[in-house]
């Protein structure tokens, strides 16, 4: 049996922090989470080299027995990334990042695991935490020091005690195999979501959401609501029974709208350390990295994109023995004269070309008026029919339904997404979004008390208290 994933990833900065330390990745074969440390800028550079050391196992031609041994190289080749670019630029000395990942090959998952970053496993409606926290607290209560309920609170619980750095330790992740099954569901994040949202409610949002970007929606908002004090990162997978094999996924990376990268591993600029391509740099990860999206949401790319910058390279060298310079040679020009066109037929190709373009308009206008997003009429959340786009002086969408909640009494977060990235399947489809959306932002009014004082169903104040009771 083959199976392939359905991802969504997602980071934001939160609400106290000043920049996302954080990055994440996910593909048909790779999935990462990286929570950086390390200063203002430290943080970024390590959560980013992270990514750039593990990308390139996103290909499917991983063997079972050499998965393991792959990724387990691919951090350490990580390592030797910060090593270099603290080496390189001196003020980033001292970073560090959590690493999580999930590497697929066939129908199994392979995970490297190092800090406080979590892996949780949805299965059959109850989740669990798969990955075991690299922390102090942790520590504690692995001896019996403390209870997990007061690890919850402990006042040094976000000391990490394993992390990928630019010292010289030889500290490996944790690595283990697990059997990818149809119907699981993983979420891999940092601890800007777990740290503040309790298992139950992650249980009830990954249950109830069956849509991964919308999960990774709500989620973000959760922790935004809990009081998040941490960049917030996210990636949901659903694995799927795939008979297509490969092809499919990659079929599927398209559908999806290609890998998604965020968070700090999405920003444009080199990695200190690793300008020149040939300096032997211990991963091919572009200089430039991903242009970043304003809105927080994935940076995306198609499946061959990783290969354009190799195909380019080798066209230009062009082939063995061949000049550097024929290029600009005026004497490799075509001496042959063009040929003569007849007036009638450039005629009559013209026209069909133009037939063609209108028929095609015509059918991609009736496209657009069968699709469905969320995003905001008249300063309300409301639903839309068609794409939030235009043509010309032709808009290719309008609002269908007025929710009647205001985008003003919505956290700045959750309008801000309110951009038509919200897209759905159908208008049913789209009013329960919009529904379940307005209930995780806008928090439930607190019941207002009876004139009397008395919370309604509280017995009346000659009640006699029960024997015990404080007088």
């Amino acid at each position: 049996m083959t199976v392939s994933l359905r991802y969504a990833a997602r980071s934001d900065v939160g609400l106290v922090r000043s920049n996302n330390q954080d990055s994440a990745y996910a593909g048909p074969n790779l999935l990462v989470v990286a929570d950086g440390m390390g200063g203002h800028a430290g943080g970024d550079v390590a959560s980013r080299i992270a990514i750039a050391a593990l990308e390139p196992l996103d290909v499917p031609d991983h063997g079972p027995d050499a998965a393991l041994e792959e990724l387990e190289a691919a951090v350490e080749q990580a390592r030797l990334g910060l090593v270099r670019a603290s080496a390189a630029e001196p003020d980033l000395a001292g970073m560090g990042t959590t690493v999580t990942a999930l590497l697929r090959t066939g129908s199994t998952l392979v995970m490297a695991h190092m800090g406080d970053s979590r892996a949780y496993l949805l299965r059959d409606g109850v989740l669990t935490q798969v990955t075991v926290d690299h922390t102090f607290v942790q520590h504690l209560v692995d001896t019996g020091r403390i209870s997990p309920d007061e690890a919850e609170h402990h006042p040094q619980r976000n000391v990490v005690m394993r992390v990928l750095s630019d010292f010289d330790l030889d500290l490996s992740p944790d690595m283990s195999v697990r059997e990818a099954r149809p119907g699981d569901r993983w979420m891999l994040c940092s601890d800007g979501l777990s740290g503040f949202v309790p298992a139950e409610a992650l249980t009830e949002i990954l249950v109830e959401t069956p849509d991964p970007d919308e999960a990774a929606d709500v989620l973000l908002v959760a922790a935004m609501r809990a009081g998040s004090t941490d960049n917030i990162t996210v990636v949901v997978a659903d694995v799927v029974e795939d008979a297509g094999g490969d092809d499919a996924a990659a079929q599927a990376v398209d559908e999806l709208g290609g890998v998604q990268v965020v968070g700090a591993a999405a920003a444009v600029g080199p990695l200190p350390g690793f300008d020149d391509p040939d300096d032997g740099a211990p991963y091919g990860a572009e200089a430039d990295g991903h242009p970043e999206a304003d809105d927080g949401r994935p940076t995306t790319r198609g499946a061959d994109d990783r290969d354009d910058d190799t195909a380019a390279g080798s066209a230009r060298a062009g082939r063995p023995g061949d000049r550097d310079d024929e290029d600009d040679d005026p004497d490799d020009e075509d001496a042959r004269p063009a040929p003569r066109r007849h007036p009638v037929i450039a005629s009559l190709v013209a026209l069909l070309v133009l037939a063609g373009l209108g028929l095609g308009g015509y059918a991609a206008y009736g496209w657009t008026q069968r699709q469905y997003y969320v995003g905001v009429e008249d300063g309300q959340v409301a639903v839309f029919r068609g794409v939030p786009a235009s043509a010309g002086p032709l808009t290719l969408s309008s609002a269908v339904e007025l929710t009647g909640t205001q985008v003003a009494d919505l956290p700045d977060y959750w309008a801000d997404r309110l951009d038509g990235t919200i897209t759905a399947s159908s208008l049913d489809d789209a009013r329960a979004r919009a529904e379940r959306l307005i209930e995780q932002a806008v928090p439930t009014p607190t019941p207002t008390p009876s004139p009397s004082g008395t919370p309604s169903g509280s017995p009346s104040p000659s009640a006699t208290p029960a024997a015990g009771a404080a007088g």
